[in-house]
């Protein structure tokens, strides 16, 4: 049997909550962790309508990209937009997750889907994910104990070095500390000094682990303050395989602007606003850096990556006029759902695979844009 809580482990797995940005709100918004799920649904949005698919479609959980409550609000009355959402996924048993710029991020995340549909190998980021690198770990913990430790802290994600798992080094020493009023020690007594054999256990584990690694140490270790320090190494990670905003990657070979906004057109789903760029049209493009949803406070960055054009969404005339004026090369701007939406079933096969649950993505289009018109001849 699989709960809410457990789906809600894989997907910050797969989308540590510590790689979204500083303004985001993502996890879990309703539902309760214990309740079983043999069902989720995937969405970009939770519209209304996105709502009342999950719920008859017979889902459980509704994972979607964009959070319902990024900002804030003082009432989910069922008469508010937001709150008639609420309310119906409630009503209906669903539990909401979401997962967004932290899924920008992560790898494989948003970013790499969209990379892949326009035709390149995801490489390195626009923008590399600061404090994503490697700590390394000492623990002191008492003989008895060094075993029961090591297993919660391999199991919440240490120790882990390329295709080898529990990786860890000890050292025998004695530890000392001496307990005063308001403590509770588990051995020694208030007011003496103790001593005592100690294990100090070393190893690495990812940065973005380190809360969730702290946690399983206090609620495993013996002891009631443990010995521990955390020193963060130098990010030795491959360019190409950092985590962070946006993907930078090559086309097996070069094509006109033209014919490469064309391709686009044709790799991603459809939209009213369709796809449109800015720049020479017969310009010869080949490395290409994307980045999914609104993009336009990377132009300054893209226009000092070497890239030969740049693939975003929500891109506004002033923006673009200064970017193209100052040297940058040519933009092509998608819908933002259309940059997005692909995720969805990335998403749900991660989900599929490390869970006994159904898989449901609700292809609702939720894209505002629903008209769009041209001059007649």
């Amino acid at each position: 049997m699989s709960t809410v809580g457990d789906i809600r482990s894989i997907l910050e797995s797969a989308y540590p909550p510590s790689l979204a940005e500083s303004w985001d709100a993502v996890g879990l918004i309703c539902g309760d962790p214990a309740d079983e799920v043999t069902r989720v649904a995937f969405a970009l949005d939770c519209t209304q309508a996105v709502a009342e698919e999950a719920v008859r479609s017979g889902a459980q959980m509704l994972v979607v990209h964009h959070p319902l409550l990024l900002r804030g609000v003082t009432s989910v009355a069922a008469d508010t937009p937001k709150g008639r959402v609420i309310h119906t996924l409630i009503r209906g048993g669903v539990a909401l997750f979401a997962a967004h710029t932290n899924a920008d991020s992560a790898r494989p995340g948003v970013n790499d889907r969209l990379a892949e549909l326009v035709g390149i190998t995801p490489g390195r980021p626009i923008l590399p994910k600061s404090g994503a690198g490697v700590d390394k770990w000492g623990v002191h913990v008492p003989p008895a104990s060094v075993d029961t430790v090591k297993k919660a802290l391999f199991d919440a994600g240490a120790g882990e070095i390329g295709n080898y798992r529990d990786c860890s080094f000890d050292i025998e020493g004695t530890g000392q500390f001496t307990p005063v009023a308001g403590a509770d020690p588990t051995e020694g007594e208030i007011g003496q000094t103790y001593r005592a054999a100690e294990v100090r256990v070393e190893f690495v584990a990812p940065a973005r682990r380190r809360r969730a690694l702290i946690d399983a140490l206090r609620a495993a270790h013996p002891y009631e303050e443990p010995a521990f320090d955390i020193v963060e190494t130098a990010d030795t990670t491959d360019a190409d395989e950092a985590l962070g905003l946006g993907r930078i990657g090559e086309l097996p070979e070069p094509m006109t602007l033209r014919e490469f906004t064309q391709q686009v057109a044709d790799a991603l789903p459809v939209t009213e606003w369709g796809v449109r760029a800015a720049g020479d049209p017969d310009a010869t493009v080949q490395r290409v850096a994307v980045s999914s949803g609104s993009g336009d406070s990377f132009l300054d960055a893209v226009r000092g990556l070497g890239v030969d054009v740049y693939v975003t969404s929500d891109l506004r005339h002033h923006p673009v006029d200064e970017y193209l004026r100052a040297g940058g090369p040519p933009v092509i701007d998608t819908a933002h759902w259309a940059s997005e939406f692909p995720w969805t079933a990335q998403a749900a096969e991660i989900v599929g695979r490390e869970a006994d649950v159904e898989t449901h993505v609700i292809d609702l289009r939720t894209d505002p844009w629903t008209l769009s018109a041209h001059a007649s001849e």
